[in-house]
């Protein structure tokens, strides 16, 4: 039913070495002589275990429920870079689809530039806060499950010194990670905030040096914001036999090891999803924000470990009731200091901007 169509990615120019992936096109009726009515566009690998692979899934489910003249193009930019993402969405404008879905804040810019150009089509950026004559955007409000990931860690660790390890740093993410910093604190004021950017999702070896370096400064618990290199923490956070423990993002990681004791949940693929339904019901509107947070429990919540005690379990019960009662505001903005792995100090934020990644 469906084909996997690898296409050498020709985006990349020498100032931007290794920006780029092998762009992935997968098509849901390669069979259909119609047009393509929908295109679902993910910046990153599909298949990372983690926010990319959400999107994933919601164009799947688009496939199956809603149309099968869908396609998906994924793979496009291992580093997100603004132009390289800005000349793939012109090239799928230009197919001339009714709907294009873009995953993840990085895509608020490429959108804002193409939508104008192409003012019949239709435009959703999920986890952007952009809008527009021809734009909306779905957000999944991963603030709130990211708040009460931080207030259990603050309630778990034993060493106080709780640990944060991501990736790349667009404006979701680094609310999010605001958004545990201001959980963390809320349940625990004593505790000290080792906040890592390794400046690669996917990669292995960076993101487990990253963690070995947080291990050393004896954080015993890592909030852990990744895609495919998350596999590498897992596995340098199981060698401490029980000494560390993790909580995930995006999907439910309490199901997939014993190591996790908690997730922040946030599936994308539920407002992805909700996207393509609005525009096939006819209801979609452009110029508008549309907000998913724990009153949707399908979409966002904390999931936690059988593990975690019963009196932690209630706090969490009843901090996330005065949240959503709007008893508790949730801080979006950090500005403390970041932990620099190769260093093992903590120094200034910008100091990712000085450096190669």
């Amino acid at each position: 039913m469906q084909i996997k169509k690898p296409l050498a990615c020709m985006l990349a120019t020498c100032c931007i070495p290794f920006a780029s992936f092998a762009i992935t096109v997968e098509t849901a009726n390669p069979s259909s002589i119609e047009p393509v009515e929908i295109t679902v566009l993910l910046p990153g690998k599909a298949h990372d275990n983690g926010f990319m692979e959400a999107g994933y899934r919601g164009y799947e489910r688009i496939a199956k429920e809603l149309t099968h003249n869908v396609k998906c193009v994924s793979d496009v930019s291992a580093t997100s870079d603004g132009a390289i993402l800005t000349k793939e969405l012109e090239v799928l404008a230009k197919e001339q689809p009714k709907l294009i879905i873009s995953h993840g804040g990085q895509m608020n810019g490429p959108v804002m530039t193409v939508s104008k150009e192409f003012p019949t089509i239709q435009f959703i950026v999920i986890q952007g806060n952009v809008s527009g004559k021809n734009i909306s955007s779905y957000v999944v409000n991963q603030e709130q499950s990211a708040f009460l990931a931080g207030a259990l860690a603050g309630y778990m660790t034993k060493s106080n010194k709780v640990g944060h390890i991501s990736g790349a740093w667009p404006k979701p993410g680094l609310k999010a990670r605001a958004a545990f910093y201001n959980g963390l604190k809320y349940a625990n004021p004593n505790a000290v905030f080792y906040s890592t950017f390794t400046g690669n999702l996917d990669d292995k070896a960076i993101n487990v040096n990253a963690t070995k370096a947080q291990i050393d400064a004896d954080c015993d618990i890592i909030y852990t914001m990744l895609n495919g290199g998350r596999s590498g923490v897992n596995e340098a956070i199981s060698d401490t036999h029980g000494k560390v423990r993790e909580i995930g993002n995006v999907i439910d990681w309490t199901k997939e090891s014993t190591i996790f004791i908690g997730s922040a949940v946030a599936d994308s693929s539920v407002a992805l999803y909700n996207g393509a339904s609005d525009y096939k019901k006819g209801t979609l509107q452009a110029g508008t924000v549309t907000n998913i947070g724990l009153e949707s429990p399908d979409v966002v919540r904390l999931a936690i470990s059988k593990k975690v005690p019963s009196s932690v379990s209630k706090k969490l019960d009843e901090l996330q009731h005065k949240m959503m009662a709007g008893q508790v505001k949730i801080n979006e903005e950090y500005t403390g200091p970041e932990f620099d792995a190769a260093t093992k100090k903590f120094v200034d934020q910008d100091a990712k901007n000085h450096r190669q990644t």
